[in-house]
């Protein structure tokens, strides 16, 4: 039989730690906050409104920094409003999570040719072409960003 000062034990227990299962785990809140701050950025930036991005993408950032997409997407968006030293970082971030991120290799490269940098970017499509060997979307289109800048010297895509 259980002794009073057991019982009272067990309740103490039971009543502390069922609201903290109900709750939820840190980890899983802290994901979904990610998750749900990429799909709105991703919806800003398909709407061509990247400062509007920016806070969800720093947010989702805050919430998960091991996330190459994320940091890939930010750095696209702060390359889209011009704040290029910003980019290269996210892009950078995202290349030391996954080196072959390849959305991350064709914007850095698009980055380099926007700053006049042909040769970076030209080292970018070699990733990518070891990368994608029968081809890929992220290849063609830096292909084709290195393409208009070599015939115009100005980055245009």
């Amino acid at each position: 039989m259980l002794s009073l000062r057991s019982l009272l034990s067990i309740i103490v227990i039971i009543v502390f730690t069922i609201p903290a299962y109900a709750a939820g785990s840190d980890e899983e809140d802290t994901a979904e906050t990610a998750k749900s701050d990429l799909t709105a950025a991703k919806e800003f930036i398909e709407a061509k409104r990247f400062k509007e991005a920016i806070p969800h993408l720093k947010r989702a950032r805050a919430a998960d920094d091991d996330n190459a997409d994320i940091h890939n997407w930010l750095g696209y968006s702060y390359r889209k409003i011009g704040k290029f030293e910003k980019s290269m970082k996210n892009y950078n971030r995202a290349l030391e999570l996954n080196s072959e991120h390849k959305g991350a290799l064709e914007y850095k490269g698009e980055l380099y040719l926007q700053i006049g940098k042909l040769t970076e970017a030209k080292k970018l499509q070699a990733k990518l072409r070891q990368i994608c060997p029968e081809s890929c979307e992220e290849l063609e289109d830096l292909n084709n960003a290195i393409t208009a800048f070599e015939a115009t010297g100005e980055y245009s895509y």
